[in-house]
């Protein structure tokens, strides 16, 4: 009998997305399936950094620092507008390194792997022209990477996963997995939204769940590699608090590890904290000595700035997957590697990083070959299918909708945001959005860049959630009642 699918992929962050696209580019009959939202985890809580992992040349690693440099380079061709350039300024202060020559060495290396010439030095009495307020002692070294919205990247790819025939769905389960006579595992067991379970039969699985990789391998009777879930913690700060025209990098007085500051869609990133976080029945937050460091980084660096907790607008805080390394090592220390695990069908993918989720699903692809013999090589060389640039269309909305960028970049700009109101209708109608929190914190981002999470909107917004979705007036009260209490727990400031 013919099996349902080729492929079942198992969560819809940016790693399941990467896998789905790369397998349906193939020609592979594709499922995928996610727990909670596309992009719940950290591919929407991340540093919304795309970068060349300058800091692994430290460790050693310099093939992972390629590989980050020519993903990065690759996504900055293929996705402006929602890839973009920034340029960074990293301070040096003493006693924490590294020193100038050593910086200008590596950034050397960094701009021969990109290819490109981007590094630069800027004296103490260049510092207050480039960035007003930055304390340094020895200067800073000048360096580029890269920006993006993590949330919609991971959206965009599986937009063009499903524009291939793959089929996706949200907020369905696992609950088990099924063996043929040989011990294979030939399906799963699915709980989707309205409670109902159903069997899919497939030729192959790949999880790509990240720290919730043991449960999948609970399932499947096996071990497959140690994680060492890690919990990076930010704030989001308004602009004129803090008004950077650049990226901002320096070491903590505290630890010496590197933290940074940098505009963000008309807001102020500041990150990150690097902490073990081994309860994952528990949604992440930020904890109180983690705003307290953040905040300490901050008062290091722009001493004259004076900035407090009560700047802060909303934090955010994901849980990365790292391998373990089972040595008695600082978090940061621990290698951001990915590495991919196959047994009896099962494909595990774990670890890694953003920028490299293409370079991931062809690992994990490679793999799953014993179980997809027909799987063919790749013949394309761009990470996304190309497409015609959209008459009319600005980059911004382009790079966030590929070809559905007329679509959706319709109607007025929502004040005070770069969101259009067709952006929103948009997602309601066509992005599978079952809560108010996919809305606003994932398709879109006012949930973080309005005040008061976007308290305010949500009266212009219920008649639009009725209409699309056919709330009631009750159901829309509780999606209300419930996103506001969530983004006071989870994205709210710690006393």
């Amino acid at each position: 009998m013919k099996p349902d699918c080729d492929l079942l992929v198992l969560g819809g962050g940016i790693s399941g997305a990467g896998v789905a696209l790369e397998a349906a580019r193939r020609g592979l009959r594709v499922t995928l399936v996610e727990a909670r939202d596309y992009a719940w985890g950290a591919s929407s809580r991340s540093s919304k950094l795309v970068h060349g992992g300058l800091r692994y040349l430290q460790s050693g690693a310099l093939h992972l620092t390629r590989e980050s440099v020519q993903e990065r380079e690759a996504l900055l061709r293929e996705l402006p507008g929602l890839v973009e350039r920034i340029g960074f300024v990293m301070a040096h202060r003493r006693p924490f390194g590294p020193g100038r020559r050593t910086m200008q060495i590596g950034l050397r290396l960094y701009d021969h792997l990109a290819g490109r010439r981007a590094r630069g030095w800027a004296s103490n009495a260049d510092i207050p022209w480039l960035v007003p307020g930055l304390a340094t002692d020895d200067g800073a070294s000048l360096y580029e990477d890269a920006t993006t919205d993590d949330a919609r990247l991971t959206l965009r790819v599986l937009q063009e996963a499903r524009s291939l025939g793959a089929e996706l769905h949200n907020h369905t389960t696992l609950t088990a997995l099924q063996r043929d006579a040989r011990g294979q595992i030939r399906g799963a067991t699915l709980r989707g939204p309205d409670g109902f379970e159903r069997s899919l039969a497939c030729r192959c699985i790949v999880s790509a769940s990240g720290p919730w990789l043991g449960t999948v391998a609970t399932l499947a009777g096996a071990a497959p590699p140690r994680l060492r879930p890690l919990r990076g913690s930010h704030l989001l700060l308004p602009l004129w608090r803090l008004p950077l025209a650049r990226a901002v990098a320096w070491r903590h007085p505290e630890d010496g590890r590197p933290v940074f500051a940098y505009p963000w869609q008309g807001r102020l990133i500041v990150g990150t904290t690097d902490l073990d976080h081994p309860d994952l029945g528990t949604e992440p937050r930020i904890q109180p000595e983690e705003l307290r460091y953040l905040l300490a980084a901050l008062a290091h660096s722009f001493p004259r700035a004076g900035v407090s907790a009560a700047d802060v607008q909303c934090t955010w805080a994901g849980v990365r997957p790292v391998i373990a390394s089972d040595q008695p090592m600082a978090p940061s220390q621990e290698s951001r590697e990915h590495l991919v695990w196959a047994q009896d069908g099962l494909v595990a993918l774990a670890g890694g990083k953003l920028t490299t989720f293409r370079r991931m699903a062809q690992a994990a692809l490679a793999a799953a070959r014993p179980w997809l013999p027909a799987l063919p090589l790749p013949v394309h060389h761009d990470i996304l299918p190309a497409h015609a640039p959209v008459a009319g269309v600005p980059l911004r909305w382009q790079g966030r909708w590929g070809a559905l960028a007329g679509q959706a970049a319709r109607g007025a700009l929502i004040p005070g945001t770069t969101t259009r109101w067709g952006e929103l209708r948009h997602s309601l109608l066509h992005e599978q959005v079952r809560h108010l929190d996919d809305l606003l914190l994932r398709r879109s981002r006012l949930g973080l860049l309005m005040p008061g999470f976007a308290a305010d909107l949500l009266p212009a917004l219920q008649p639009l959630c009725q209409e699309t979705l056919g709330w009631s007036a009750e159901h829309f009260r509780q999606e209300r009642d419930r996103y506001l209490d969530r983004m006071t727990t989870t994205h709210g400031v710690p006393a």
